[in-house]
């Protein structure tokens, strides 16, 4: 199995792209957004792969970082979700606004992207609200607007209390969304203390 692939972009297409490594060119298909963000013909890339193999051929998909080929995977174990619509998934989204949308139970953030209608959405959210990938986008969850690049890092007491949340065994997407329920319905000045006592009662509920 490839697990990864470092050389040059050789050329591009609609959904794929050609690594030349060594002289070797392998064809991997992309997001959108991968896309967007190789080099040109030439430059130096490094993709992370998932390899499917099937009956009829082997198939390698492309991704810019480890944890969003984990992504990935996580979205093939929704029902109702196939190599296509994952990719149109991370092609809309990045990690980091995936895991705020999870966190936040933001259905339409999630159908926002290709071929996945209400139900699909409504199932990823679901579905996935206890397994996002340690550590992913925690700060960027609660960072404002999903994909607001200009948005200033969460506070340190929100921190403080999804890590709080955290450590007394609560599953990182339900602390993310209890504590910025919490968040939205106190004073911007609210402690890290009054943050976790709210956001318990989020999860009592």
């Amino acid at each position: 199995m490839i697990g990864k692939l470092k050389g040059v972009v050789d050329s591009t297409g609609e959904d794929w792209v050609v690594v030349d490594v060594g002289g070797v060119g392998y064809h991997v298909t992309c997001s959108s957004r991968t896309l967007r963000n190789l080099p040109a013909p030439g430059g130096a890339v490094t993709l992370s792969i998932e390899t499917k193999v099937s009956d009829e051929a082997i198939r390698l998909i492309g991704f810019t970082s480890d944890g969003e080929r984990e992504w990935f995977r996580l979205l093939l174990a929704v029902q109702g979700v196939g190599t296509r619509v994952a990719l149109g998934v991370l092609g809309t989204l990045t990690p980091a606004d995936l895991a705020r949308a999870i966190a936040l139970d933001d259905k339409k953030a999630v159908s926002a992207a290709p071929g996945v209608g209400p139900k699909v959405a409504a199932r990823i959210v679901t579905e996935l609200k206890d397994k996002v990938p340690e550590g992913a986008g925690l700060v960027s969850a609660l960072d404002g607007p999903a994909g607001d690049a200009s948005a200033s890092p969460a506070p340190e007491p929100v921190r403080d209390a999804v890590s709080a949340l955290v450590n007394l065994g609560y599953p990182q997407a339900q602390a993310m969304g209890a504590v910025a329920s919490a968040a939205k319905r106190l004073d911007e000045a609210a402690s890290a203390e009054q943050l976790i006592r709210h956001g318990l009662k989020e999860l009592a509920r």
